[in-house]
């Protein structure tokens, strides 16, 4: 948070004007925290700026900010209060300490027709609920990247839910993403929105399909990690800052370095693996049931569920 009298921009910090300031937001230097925490050098080499001059503005930035701090006692009264949504599973929940929670992303991983989906439509209704119906009396914000959105499926939740099922799907704001701009924008954009119409869960389905279409081999890695890191850090930010739930789920590939056991990994790497505040491993079992094991959770221990996706939603 900045603090010191007059530094509310970029551009208010000593030798870095409108030009140099609208080309470092262009480069994600987009706020005083990240000029406090860059060299001098990195800086310098970016924009057409002295290393004198950078070293002045990162002085400056960083006597700009403040950290704030909590006690652990502060942190946990915090916790309790946090918000959960019911999955429709009693099972699940349980194993989630009570559903899916706020302030945090929880990710389904999991191969094709492993339910991902399907309980990131059931959640797009239970958010819908009471508080005292297992949800939060808000509304969703969809980002569909690979045009799995089905309103006839939220239609027959709803109408389970005893909820209208018109007014549910009018509580849903689904955006069609077709690259992974438009993905990133998505979620960029999205505070605006999330204060006028009170979302209090947002669905990624699926987080990384468009950026392993668009960033391919190996040398086009580094660029497609850095894109994502970003991405899902606003998700997390967003997460934060309003109180709501982020539901991300995401592809697997088999990795050949695993001889014994599953080979089934994430997509991702350890930018997701750690962004993740919740992971879930979703495989399919016999006929409608599905086998969740939750793989790292920071505070519930490893284990699984067995849960039902039936014409009627998810039950178990």
């Amino acid at each position: 948070m900045a603090k010191e009298k007059g530094i509310k921009d970029l551009g208010d910090l000593p030798g870095i004007g409108p030009t140099i300031s609208e080309k470092l937001k262009e480069l994600g230097y987009d706020s005083i925290e990240k000029i406090a925490t860059a060299a001098p050098h990195e800086l310098s080499d970016l924009v057409n700026l002295s290393v004198e001059n950078a070293k002045k503005a990162i002085d400056a930035a960083k006597q700009a900010t403040t950290l704030e701090y909590d006690t652990g006692s502060a942190i946990y009264d915090k916790r309790k209060i946090l918000g959960k949504i019911t999955t429709g599973a009693k099972d699940l929940n349980d194993l989630l300490g009570g559903g899916v929670e706020t302030s945090a992303i929880t990710e389904a991983y999991g191969k094709f027709a492993a339910g991902k989906t399907q309980i990131g439509f059931q959640l797009a209704v239970n958010v819908q609920l009471p508080v005292s119906e297992g949800g939060l009396d808000g509304t969703v914000l969809f980002i569909d990247t690979e045009g799995t959105f089905r309103p006839e499926r939220i239609e027959a939740l709803a109408k389970n839910a005893g909820l209208d099922p018109q007014k549910t799907l009018e509580n849903i704001f689904v955006v069609r993403a077709h690259t992974s701009d438009q993905q990133v924008l998505a979620a960029e954009r999205a505070d605006k929105l999330i204060k006028e119409k009170n979302i209090k869960l947002i669905i990624v389905d699926s987080l990384m399909a468009l950026f392993r279409a668009e960033y391919l081999g190996r040398g086009s890695l580094g660029e497609r990690q850095q894109k994502l890191n970003q991405h899902i850090h606003k998700l997390q930010q967003l997460a934060d800052t309003h109180g709501l739930a982020v539901y991300i789920t995401n592809q697997v590939m088999d990795n050949p370095g695993i001889l014994f056991g599953d080979p089934t990994t994430p997509v991702g790497g350890n930018i997701v693996a750690h962004a993740a505040t919740t992971r879930l491993y979703m495989r399919k079992s016999k006929e409608e049931k599905r086998i969740v094991k939750l793989v790292d959770s920071p505070s519930m221990p490893e284990g699984e569920a067995v849960i039902k996706i039936t014409p009627n939603g998810i039950s178990g």
